[in-house]
C-alpha cells in the first residue's frame, strides 16, 4: 500500500532535569514545544506546533498529558 499511516516513535526524556514547556510569541502566535532544564532554565526545541494536531502528536510521542506541559509566553 502507497498510503499507510506511518507510526510513531515513541521517545523518552529524563524527567528529573528537564520539564515539557510549550513556548507562546505574544506578537506572532508562534507556538513551540520542547523541554527545559530545571537548574539552567535553558530551552530545547523539539517541535513547531501548528495546529492542535501537532501538540496531539507531540504529547503522543513523549506519553504527555496537557495537565504535564507549562506554557510559558
Amino acid at each position: 500500500m502507497l498510503f499507510k499511516k506511518k507510526k510513531l516513535e515513541k521517545r523518552s526524556y529524563d524527567k528529573s532535569t528537564l520539564k515539557p514547556v510549550l513556548k507562546a510569541s505574544i506578537c506572532s502566535q508562534e507556538k513551540v514545544a520542547g523541554f527545559k532544564e530545571i537548574k539552567s532554565g535553558k530551552f530545547h526545541e523539539e517541535m513547531l506546533i501548528i495546529s492542535p494536531k501537532d501538540l496531539k502528536t507531540f504529547m503522543d510521542i513523549f506519553d504527555l498529558t496537557e495537565d504535564q506541559i507549562t506554557k510559558e509566553w
